[in-house]
């Protein structure tokens, strides 16, 4: 897969928990954009990245970024998940993964000897217009939230 890094962020308008529509468009000109794709709500490394981004929210909204996570989950497991973790932040809703497939994170993946086709856990740093200005794939857990508050913290503090 190429990097999207420097490239216009694929649109996106996706229900949240609540079955409202949140759009990339929502945020143009406004906010950064931390849009993390996990496979399943409520799975170990799931909740620890949710509760990860959970704990950092607050310095995240300091540098004018809004958190949004997205998954194939329905509304309902969102809602179950948000309110078990107090994530004060929207999970979007990507049950056709139309979206996971034009950001390049839907794909094949293998555990325990079976082959299937989900969400790689993923990472894009959206910049106010709308330029992917920082991508991590294949992210693994520990660690990553504090790495994309850091590289943020760096582009808002030197003016990138």
């Amino acid at each position: 897969m190429q990097t999207l890094e420097g490239m216009i962020a694929p649109k996106f308008s996706l229900k949240n928990e609540t079955g409202k529509i949140v759009s990339l468009d929502d945020f143009a000109g406004k906010k950064y954009v931390v849009l993390y794709f996990y496979p399943k709500d409520s799975t170990p490394g799931c909740t620890t990245e949710a509760c990860d981004f959970r704990d950092t929210h607050e310095a995240f909204s300091d540098l004018n970024a809004v958190i949004l996570g997205v998954s194939a989950d329905n509304e309902n497991d969102h809602t179950k998940f948000i309110k078990k973790h107090g994530l004060p932040f929207s999970l979007l809703v990507d049950d056709t993964h139309e979206i996971s497939e034009a950001y390049g994170v839907w794909r094949l993946k293998k555990m325990f000897g079976k082959e299937f086709m989900g969400i790689e856990r993923s990472t894009f740093l959206i910049d106010p217009t709308g330029t992917i200005i920082k991508e991590w794939r294949k992210v693994k857990v520990d660690g990553h939230v504090e790495e994309a508050l850091e590289t943020l913290k760096n582009i808002v503090n030197t003016g990138e």
